[in-house]
């Protein structure tokens, strides 16, 4: 009995699981293909950086649906993503536009690594440049201004 009650239950759950994931139909392939890379471009409003196909929130599911319905009456990939930005700002596209604000999004790692790169070549360099007798003029030179301070700091004592 106990056994009886657990399976039915178990398959109410699941078959409202398979029913809750809709089901889109497309007039081509090709609108099925356009659904499917728009659905990982766009980003859900309400989640944290998670796209609509992988959103269970209201707004994502509306969002798909509103997609769906732009894509079977013809409008172009470049058309839905348009609209959606224009109905929920520019944050709903997971590509931003190039902007002065967006140029160091997209330039500055890039920038710095080549900065680092140039520091590192640099150094690198003059620490080849210093031959061994530069390298004993320089100690040489330290040695003589330590000899000039102990000898000032010996006539201010006397």
């Amino acid at each position: 009995m106990i056994r009886t009650r657990f399976f039915i239950l178990c398959f109410m759950v699941f078959s409202c699981l398979a029913s809750a994931e809709e089901k889109y139909e497309f007039e081509t392939e090709q609108q099925r293909a356009d659904f499917m890379l728009l659905s990982k471009e766009l980003r859900c409003p309400k989640c944290q950086n998670q796209n609509i196909a992988d959103s269970n929130a209201l707004i994502a599911n509306d969002m798909k649906r509103k997609v769906h319905q732009l894509l079977l009456e013809g409008n172009s990939p470049e058309e839905v993503v348009a609209f959606m930005k224009a109905r929920y700002g520019e944050f709903v596209h997971y590509q931003p536009p190039m902007t002065p604000l967006t140029f160091w999004l997209y330039f500055g790692p890039v920038l710095f690594v080549v900065l680092c790169f140039a520091y590192f070549v640099m150094s690198r360099r003059s620490a080849v440049n210093m031959t061994p007798e530069s390298k004993e003029q320089e100690e040489d030179s330290q040695r003589l201004n330590k000899l000039k301070q102990a000898e000032t700091a010996l006539k201010d004592i006397s």
